[in-house]
């Protein structure tokens, strides 16, 4: 009975955002335009604010025409700086917080400003809202009758000249209040551990005996951990050891390869799944909807959004777009304003807009993951639903993936290598190669058009990887779990090649 009261409270008090979401939906280019004037205003007289004039700016057109779009290696020197100790920089309050990460492959780390402002009104209430949003679609819900399941990052916070650094998800469970603790399992002791293999065993133990109610994590890594619970345990699917798990929030990486199995996991009807889209510059986008396959951009969090078209990215024709001008189903590079001092950052990531009236979209891919050296514009979102739809077919699981192009040699015409860890191969591998590339032809018609008749490209190239090769592969990168990604596409074979070498 207590806990039911607490459920009911609770969640009363998180709906109580619902009005506010519903406002920013209404007039969305107001309270962006409204939150880019009040960050230039608050940064005006830091040095970029000086540098730039922001006295002087007071539309979106002057503020677009005076800074220029960046890219991290473009403000390292500044972010390097406010690491040694500097303030004012490039946001008025001290950073005390610095976000690590290298993205899906870069070798050389990123470290990305987390202010204080947007710790609480970016990440945190995005949090809340992820929360608000399930609770208002499922009335029913017992959610804080239980626990969370979370899987955060496997990295330390580490002092270095009066800030710290490490896991965004190191951070956020660092400074969670004492009463969102008391709602999560594992403890932070064990969320924080570094050695990830000891960590899943620590895990495993703590959250067994738990009533998990909700789930939170990254979907390639949480895989790993529930995997190992029902061998632990012995049962045939987590629903016997939590019968209360009513919904798994995710994001990082595409859910689409991995959905039916979690399917499997939790195999009742009513059993929820919600996306959320969070990256260390910030929190973006989270699902407002049961059963949707898009998220709700979320406008209020101190971050101003511009897109670049991707058909004019890395061009000299390249153009920058308010959010008042993009267009329905068309790619679009991310560039973010934020509440933490990132001025017109290109974040990386590639996103389509599936709804413009509240604006929702969807995650593409990233600007440096995709395959064109054929002019066929191969997107991730492309590769993980022609995968995840021929892997149904064939009644497979994917663990992981990766693609690269073969190139042109002599005479010989170009295709598109994959490697792929199965959890058990297809029984006709060959059937799969043509059912996979059949699918990506009717996602993609410009790997159609180079398809058509092997004009440019042949039918692809199959390597199934031996057990637990990406794994390996990821350990000997020291990147074993938290928020470290397989990149699934490179116009390069340099990924490609070394894990067939692994391989071998």
């Amino acid at each position: 009975m207590a806990l039911s009261i607490i459920n009911s409270f609770v969640s009363w008090i998180l709906k109580k955002r619902i009005h506010q979401i519903e406002l920013f939906t209404k007039y969305p280019h107001e309270v962006q335009n409204e939150l880019l004037l009040n960050l230039i205003q608050r940064a005006k007289q830091t040095e970029i604010g000086k540098k730039y004039d922001f006295s002087s700016i007071n539309s979106y057109q002057t503020f677009a025409q005076r800074v220029p779009v960046s890219f991290y290696e473009q403000i390292e020197p500044l972010i390097e700086r406010s690491r040694k100790g500097e303030n004012n920089i490039y946001w008025p309050e001290p950073i005390k917080y610095f976000a690590k990460s290298s993205g899906t492959t870069n070798a050389k780390s990123k470290f990305i400003p987390v202010s204080a402002n947007a710790l609480e009104n970016c990440h945190y209430k995005a949090g809340k809202d992820m929360l608000c949003l399930y609770l208002n679609n499922n009335e029913d819900s017992q959610l804080f009758t239980g626990k969370s399941l979370r899987l955060g990052g496997s990295k330390q916070l580490y002092a270095d000249n009066n800030t710290i650094f490490g896991d965004l998800s190191a951070i956020l469970i660092d400074n969670l209040p004492f009463w969102a603790e008391l709602g999560s399992t594992p403890n932070s002791k064990v969320s924080l551990m570094n050695e990830w293999n000891e960590k899943m065993k620590t895990i495993v133990k703590e959250t067994k005996n738990e009533n998990v109610t909700s789930l939170l994590g990254v979907p390639s890594w949480l895989l790993v951990l529930l995997n190992n619970v029902l061998q632990d345990t012995q049962k045939t699917n987590l629903l016997e050891l939590w019968p209360n798990a009513e919904v798994y929030f995710h994001g990082g990486i595409s859910f689409e390869p991995y959905k039916e199995q979690y399917q499997k996991l939790f195999p009742k009807e009513s059993f929820r799944f919600y996306e959320n889209y969070n990256a260390s510059e910030g929190f973006f986008a989270i699902q407002d909807r049961n059963n949707a396959d898009d998220m709700l951009l979320m406008l209020d969090y101190g971050i101003f959004y511009e897109f670049i078209p991707m058909d004019t990215f890395a061009t000299s024709n390249q153009k920058t777009v308010s959010l008042a001008d993009v267009q329905l189903n068309k790619s679009y590079a991310v560039v973010i304003t934020t509440n933490a001092g990132l001025w017109r950052y290109i974040i990386g990531d590639t996103v389509r807009f599936t709804s413009l009236d509240p604006y929702r979209i969807k995650i593409t891919g990233r600007t440096k993951h995709y395959i064109n050296v054929f002019g066929e514009e191969l997107m991730i979102e492309n590769t993980d639903k022609a995968l995840a739809l021929t892997a149904k077919a064939f009644n497979v699981d994917v663990v992981e993936y990766t693609v690269a192009p073969v190139f042109m040699k002599d005479n010989q015409k170009g295709a598109h290598e994959w490697i792929i860890e199965f959890k058990e191969e297809p029984t006709d591998l060959l059937a799969f190669k043509k059912q996979l590339d059949e699918n990506i032809q009717t996602l993609n018609s410009d790997y159609e058009a180079k398809r058509y008749n092997n004009m440019t490209l042949n039918e692809l190239v199959i390597n199934v990887a031996k057990p637990n090769l990406f794994h390996l592969w990821l350990s000997k990168q020291d990147k074993l779990g938290g928020q470290n990604k397989i990149p699934r596409l490179s116009n390069s074979r340099m990924y490609l090649e070394e894990l067939i070498k692994l391989n071998n």
